[in-house]
């Protein structure tokens, strides 16, 4: 039985893999520009997208050393070409015509670091950017990666507010590195291979507002509720695991880089009309009574085409849900109020 179900779920992996890109000579020219390309996660994601059959057009911008990291990813054999920019004078430059913008922004957590404690530091470099966001292309997809994404995507929503540009079906909060984390330790607990599992993830991007819903998960692995809330725990807790074994010497950069390549990859297959493109990201919502709230959401041309209900949760996740409101509304709210300010 156990080797029929391995089976099983190998022959849907080869069905759905990701890395099938869609592309061919007709593919449509899209550019793709990462803000904050020669960062700990930037250089990592630079590759990654030049890697991307998609992209036609890779654009770099960092303050300082993006003209070298631009210089190494171009040597890539792929279609991209690609250009580096640095310093404020060339923003516009690096953004105009942009149809995917990608934001790892900011310092990375340190230990001891929470992911509030950023706040102030990265929370001041995403509102800029986003004015020139707004300003240069305003049609873009922009996927925020700059922690805190609770408080940073509300940010950039009320910047593109201000600038008469805002499209809630074009912001996204990138927490594709929770179902990666979550699909990777719930495959190795449950012994299935790892290409083959799924498992949603809602509410935010931090501690106890990253809710995993492995009830939901596909295929289903008999885990015990002791497994359940060890995993749980263990997804919420990513981010410090990784910054505690790096021993104050950096944060979660590369498996960061791989989520935010996958989830870019999706905006671009749905812009390009590949259908039934769906992936777990923060956005506007009415999912719950918050303004902001991750969960499923299927891409197409104009972004946000349809945003999935949670389902039905168990009796730990429904708890979850509960617990998570109070902590993400605050860091919601948070974001604005800093948005707001002159």
């Amino acid at each position: 039985m156990r080797s029929q179900i391995l089976r099983s779920v190998q022959s849907a992996a080869r069905k759905s893999n990701y890395t099938r890109n869609y592309a061919s000579a007709a593919s449509p020219e899209r550019k793709v520009t990462i803000l904050g390309a020669a960062g700990g996660i930037g250089q990592s994601l630079s590759m990654l997208m030049k890697l991307n059959p998609l992209v036609s057009t890779l654009s770099l911008y960092d303050l300082a050393g993006t003209p070298g990291v631009a210089a190494d990813v171009s040597h890539i054999n792929t279609r991209a070409q690609v250009f580096g920019y640095a310093e404020d004078k060339e923003l516009g430059k690096a953004l105009e015509g942009s149809d995917v913008v990608i934001i790892p922004a900011g310092v990375p957590r340190k230990p001891g670091m929470t992911r509030d404690d950023l706040f102030n530091i990265n929370a001041g470099i995403v509102k800029n950017l986003c004015k020139s966001v707004a300003q240069y292309c305003p049609n873009a997809l922009v996927n925020m990666i700059s922690n805190p994404v609770n408080s940073t995507v509300p940010i950039a929503s009320e910047v593109f507010k201000k600038a008469g540009t805002y499209d809630p079906k074009r912001l996204f909060g990138v927490t594709t590195l929770d179902v990666v984390r979550a699909k990777t330790f719930y495959a190795t607990k449950a012994g299935l291979p790892v290409e083959a599992v799924n498992v949603p993830v809602v509410g935010g991007h931090a501690g106890i507002t990253i809710l995993p819903l492995f009830s939901q998960a596909h295929p289903q692995a008999n885990l015990s509720n002791a497994d359940i809330e060890y995993l749980t725990k263990r997804t919420q807790d990513g981010g410090t695991e990784v910054v505690l074994a790096k021993a104050g010497k950096g944060s979660a950069t590369l498996s960061m880089a791989y989520a935010g390549a996958i989830f870019a990859d999706a905006c671009l297959k749905g812009l390009n009309g590949v259908p039934d493109v769906v992936e777990c990201s923060y956005v506007a919502s009415t999912v719950t009574d918050l303004p902001f709230f991750a969960s499923k959401v299927r891409l197409g041309k104009n972004g946000v085409e349809e945003i999935y209900g949670l389902g039905t949760l168990s009796e730990y996740e429904q708890e979850g849900l509960e617990n998570l409101k109070a902590e993400l509304k605050s860091s919601i709210d948070k974001g604005i109020e800093f948005a707001n300010k002159e």
